[in-house]
């Protein structure tokens, strides 16, 4: 076993490494801040007008991380947006299917239910309510 000090092109080298295995898990985190948030939201959130979530379809509040679907005029469901994979935030809705675009796991967009991994798990339910031709998500909604 060798006893000589370590380069200096090894200390960068195991350094520049480190920093990038850092980035990595930051990035993969769902705000890609690296700390752990809640998959759904922790008090009412005001998503806007109920307008705007089509019968028979769904919309992604990404910023709330909500997906709310109208399955007949004025009933209203809505699902955390956060896969139940590796915590992305879906992209998009089609064909009664939310999907995630990280790696192509698939949701239907009336129950949450797991259509096509490699999630495992439902996307999480999230009480929502229409006042006043408004959507609110969120705890006491």
């Amino acid at each position: 076993m060798s006893s000589q000090p370590a380069s200096r092109r090894t200390v960068l080298c195991c350094a520049a490494l480190a920093g990038a295995a850092g980035l990595g898990a930051a990035a993969c985190s769902p705000d890609g801040s690296g700390q752990k948030t809640s998959s759904t939201p922790t008090a009412p959130v005001e998503l806007g007008s109920a307008g705007v979530v089509p019968v028979g379809g769904a919309k992604i509040y990404r910023e709330q991380r909500v997906v709310v679907a109208q399955s007949a005029k004025g009933e209203f469901t809505a699902f955390s947006a956060v896969c139940t994979h590796a915590g992305c935030v879906v992209d998009s809705v089609e064909d009664g299917k939310i999907n995630c675009p990280c790696h192509g796991s698939q949701f239907d967009a009336r129950t949450g239910k797991v259509l096509q991994g490699p999630a495992e798990k439902p996307l999480p339910s999230v009480p929502v309510t229409a006042k006043g031709g408004r959507l609110v998500a969120g705890p006491d909604a």
